[in-house]
């Protein structure tokens, strides 16, 4: 069953915040500050570039490669704002910030009101100005654009404003509705689970959050490695919540620790799932099972989660040559991660061109600064082993392209007869995730789509199962952290819509 009812709850919210954004245009400050330089002045301001640390020196260590704007790139970086009648910047944001008026007080300097003006719609800027792809959604949508000149640096100054707040100690919370006393639950502590328990704590719900591993963050801290999002700024987004009265329980795997009758007994009235894809994929090719060939969710996991190599007790295995399958972010943070555990030479192999490469611009650039070859049109067929079951090279067949597949990119065919074999010391797979089963397989009557997703009405984020809600990589299948936090937000509203009556 692929339920359906209607766009309206959603809409109605979206539309009150276009009035609300709107209305807070006409202010008089924003009038004086608009007026105080004509859109010509403005566009002909250069962008801002953000600065980083030397690729040379960044592959010795796990420190943070960008390293933010200073306050005064970032008030001129703002000037460049047209502060638009019609911000389409706001459409093209999954939770929508109200992104001229955080940068118009970045403008006029008033950083504490730009991090509040996150805050109202966003539970996780800090974060979301370092991962979000902001090319491909706000800043594609910029007018600058249309004036052939560079989009405005929403994400630049997003990651400012948030780490402002956090660098001078302002901890101004949100607006804050009375507690109500109705008790919902979130099941997994990833973007999207973070994004509901923020948005229902503001609502004046009580709200626990439940987490299988012993660390909060879900793929914020599992996945992605510190030098793109350290774990202090991840830190510090969840205590926020834990201010705004969000409880989080580690070590609760629900379906086996406790169950979704449990959360009953417990007095829940509301269920959020957002457990993402935590399931790796393989290719089904000869030589997967040997040793020295992992996913990338372990990969990244012993490292990121468990220090491995860098003073954990947790093992992983290194080589001198490394190769990695995949074109996506996943794919480029474990290249670069190989190369920063001491790989002397690393190799990215992805069946289709870069042009086609769905990882962010930004990524692939510092993955060449920090000598990461690029072996595309190119995918493995087989893995070779030693007498001791241990990958020692890998067989890979030459691509070409051919017609636009339903994503619309050109499909890679092979090219005949054209197969190398490479030496490797260790394969890492990064060519996509499934949703682990455990939690929708434990609540009775729940309907999974044939991709083991949770099927939702895709306006609400709600199941079939009447109080439960979903949201992230369970229901995507795989998706970016925004997009996540997208669909934690419409739970959010629409389960509270629920609730209310």
């Amino acid at each position: 069953m692929g339920f359906v009812i209607g766009m309206k709850p959603q809409q109605d919210s979206i539309n009150m915040e276009t009035n609300d954004i709107n209305a807070l245009r006409n202010e008089q400050w924003r009038v004086d500050l608009r007026n105080s330089k004509t859109p010509k002045e403005r566009t002909a301001i250069q962008r801002v570039e953000m600065p980083q640390l030397d690729p040379a020196y960044r592959i010795t260590c796990n420190d943070e490669v960008n390293q933010g704007i200073s306050e005064e790139q970032a008030v001129v970086e703002a000037t460049r704002c047209l502060d638009c009648a019609n911000p389409q910047c706001v459409t093209g944001c999954p939770v929508n910030i109200n992104i001229p008026k955080f940068i118009k007080n970045i403008e006029r300097g008033n950083f504490a009101e730009a991090a509040a003006t996150l805050k109202e719609t966003s539970s996780l800027p800090a974060v979301c100005g370092r991962v979000c792809p902001q090319e491909k959604q706000c800043e594609s949508k910029c007018i600058h654009l249309k004036m052939k000149h560079p989009a405005v640096a929403i994400g630049y100054l997003e990651r400012f404003a948030a780490d402002w707040q956090r660098n001078h100690d302002d901890g101004r919370l949100p607006e804050m509705a009375p507690k109500n006393g109705i008790k919902v639950a979130v099941i997994g502590s990833g973007p999207s689970g973070l994004s509901f328990a923020g948005d229902m704590a503001k609502r004046g719900y009580d709200v626990t959050v439940f987490e299988a591993l012993h660390e909060i963050g879900g793929v914020l801290k599992y996945g992605i490695p510190e030098f793109r999002l350290p774990n202090s700024i991840v830190d510090f987004e969840i205590d926020g919540l834990r201010k705004m009265g969000v409880k989080f329980e580690k070590d609760v795997l629900v379906g086996k620790t406790i169950t979704y009758d449990n959360l009953h007994e417990m007095g829940f009235k509301g269920v959020f799932v957002g457990s993402g894809a935590g399931f790796p994929r393989f290719m089904d090719i000869p030589g997967e099972n040997l040793n020295g060939v992992m996913s990338s969710n372990e990969y990244l996991t012993r490292i990121n989660l468990m220090a491995a190599g860098r003073g954990g007790d947790t093992p992983v295995l290194t080589g001198k040559t490394i190769a990695v399958v995949g074109g996506g972010n996943t794919a480029m943070d474990s290249t670069r991660t190989a190369k920063r555990m001491g790989a002397e030479r690393v190799i990215l192999v992805y069946r289709r061109s870069e042009e086609e490469m769905p990882a962010r611009l930004e990524e692939v650039g510092h993955a060449k600064e920090e000598g990461i070859e690029f072996m595309t049109l190119h995918n493995p067929v087989e893995y070779l082993g030693d007498e001791k079951g241990r990958v020692k090279a890998m067989r890979i067949q030459r691509m070409e392209l051919g017609e636009p597949d339903a994503s619309g990119r050109r499909s890679p065919v092979p090219v005949e007869g054209a197969i190398e074999e490479i030496p490797v010391d260790l394969v890492i797979v990064a060519v996509g995730v499934s949703p682990n089963q455990l939690v929708p397989r434990s609540i009775q009557g729940l309907e999974v789509s044939r991709r083991n997703t949770i099927v939702v009405n895709e306006e609400t984020m709600q199941s079939n199962v009447s109080d439960l809600y979903a949201g992230g990589d369970i229901v995507r299948g795989g998706a970016t952290v925004i997009l996540a936090m997208g669909d934690g937000r419409r739970a959010a509203l629409n389960m509270h819509e629920q609730l209310s009556k």
